[in-house]
């Protein structure tokens, strides 16, 4: 069954808009490491405790659908890492003695940024938070496909993104250290059939080649340049696409 993706948007820094996007798509640069968007689209009290990856979210969040849709929408949201970076400072303020932010601690839950999204837009519905290794994007996706099949009528925003981990663990993952975020409106229905898409997995063969940039970024690519298939290799599946 095809889905549609009726609108998207993405951040990273340096490549803010739509425009940069495309850009970036037909002649793709290593993402930048360090950078978040002002947020000031938030209520000044969230926006202060907001970690920088929160900002991302939110930032592709509230930008990746109409205003009526911010509130109504179902929403996927998926990192791998979260943000463990301000749970890592945590840990190491509890191994010194020394006490610890609450107000901190309750933006490192995984759900931080469903939270704030759903405080900030006055959005009640159903919403999913995960983190699934190497394939968060894809199950990701098929969380967010889960919410279709359960309301077909209600679009999902599904956002996904990351920012570097801290050095403490960043030499245990092999991914492109970049900072992004990318939402994507999926709906049952588009304007046009070029606008859906379907999705499928299998096993990976042993000789998959790696992807340069996150499976969001590359998707993004393939949906940009207008692409008849495109295929994410990971190291449990191989996600396939196909307009």
């Amino acid at each position: 069954m095809k889905t549609f993706i009726r609108s998207w948007c993405a951040w990273s820094p340096g490549i803010e808009t739509a425009e940069a996007w495309k850009t970036w798509a037909h002649a793709p640069n290593p993402l930048a490491t360090e950078g978040a968007p002002d947020a000031k689209f938030l209520p000044a009290m969230l926006r202060r405790r907001c970690t920088p990856l929160s900002k991302i979210l939110l930032k592709v969040a509230s930008e990746g659908c109409s205003e009526a849709e911010r509130s109504d929408a179902r929403t996927v949201f998926a990192s791998r890492h979260g943000s463990i970076n301000e749970s890592i400072g945590l840990l190491e303020n509890v191994a010194r003695g020394e006490r610890i932010s609450p107000a901190t601690f309750s933006h490192t839950v995984h759900n931080a940024q469903a939270g704030l999204f759903s405080i900030a837009m006055g959005n009640r519905q159903a919403s999913s938070s995960l983190a699934g290794r190497h394939d968060s994007f894809g199950y990701g996706l098929l969380e967010a496909l889960g919410h279709l099949e359960r309301e077909p009528e209600r679009p999902v925003l599904f956002v996904t993104g990351d920012v570097p981990l801290d050095p403490v663990f960043g030499s245990l993952v092999n991914e492109p250290a970049c900072a992004y975020g990318v939402a994507l409106l999926l709906a049952r229905s588009g304007d046009s059939e070029h606008q859906g898409f379907e999705v499928a997995f299998e096993r990976p063969s042993p000789e998959a080649k790696r992807l340069a940039w996150p499976p969001a970024a590359e998707f993004l690519r393939f949906w940009i340049a207008g692409d008849a298939d495109f295929s994410i290799p990971t190291h449990r599946h191989l996600w396939r696409f196909s307009r």
